[in-house]
Formats: C-alpha cells, sequence, structure tokens
C-alpha cells in the first residue's frame, strides 16, 4: 500500500500561482509513476499530468501545458505541482495518485485538495 497526503490547495485570484504537494509513505519502492488528477463540479475527474518517479520524465494536458510543472523530491518521496497562470477553468478538487510498478491503472489516490480561481 501507498498513502498520499495533498497540501496547498486555495484560492486565488487569475493570473495568480498556487503550488500542490503530495506526500507518499509506505511501500513507496512500488512506485512507477506519480500523476495529478482534478475534478471540477459536475464533470468528469481529468488527467493534468505525470512524473515517472525514476527518470522524472512529465507528460502534460494541453489544458496546463506550458503554465503547470510537475516536479518530485526523491528523498522525501514528495511530488509537487507548480501552477502558475491560473484561470477560472482551472477550479477543481486536485488528487495526487500513484501508477505502481507493473500496474497500468493508478492504484492509489490521495484524498484531494481544493483549488479555487476567481476571476
Amino acid at each position: 500500500q501507498v498513502q498520499l497526503v495533498e497540501s496547498g490547495g486555495g484560492s486565488v485570484q487569475a493570473g495568480g500561482s498556487l503550488r500542490l504537494s503530495c506526500a507518499a509513505s509506505g511501500r513507496t519502492y512500488l512506485m512507477y509513476a506519480m500523476g495529478w488528477f482534478r475534478q471540477a463540479p459536475g464533470k468528469e475527474r481529468e488527467f493534468v499530468g505525470h512524473i515517472r518517479w525514476s527518470g522524472g520524465s512529465t507528460h502534460y494536458a494541453d489544458s496546463v501545458k506550458g503554465r503547470f510543472t510537475i516536479s518530485r523530491d526523491i528523498t522525501k518521496n514528495t511530488v509537487f505541482l507548480q501552477m502558475n497562470s491560473l484561470k477560472p477553468e482551472d477550479t477543481a478538487v486536485y488528487y495526487c495518485a500513484v501508477q505502481s510498478l507493473g500496474v497500468t491503472n493508478w492504484n492509489f489516490w490521495g484524498q484531494g485538495t481544493q483549488v479555487t480561481v476567481s476571476s
């Protein structure tokens, strides 16, 4: 099992920035990748981006490319989501997730943190 705890959510005006953190604990040696997802009210959960734990390569959804950056601190088993140039449409609950080695789905999830962007 891997436990995930997100932090850093809050309210910000359009054009502002926020940095989310996701700390992993437990069987972290199982982690292949860590990802960020978000879910706005009345909408399906959508992929934001992910980072491979080994090597650190990243991939982003087109909607956030160039504005959001994912990084990791291996020593602290923590992944970060730096969000710049925020837009009202970025308002959502943000979740981090882990894809374990040998697994094709995201099999561990955090509890989520609210991000609200006002115009």
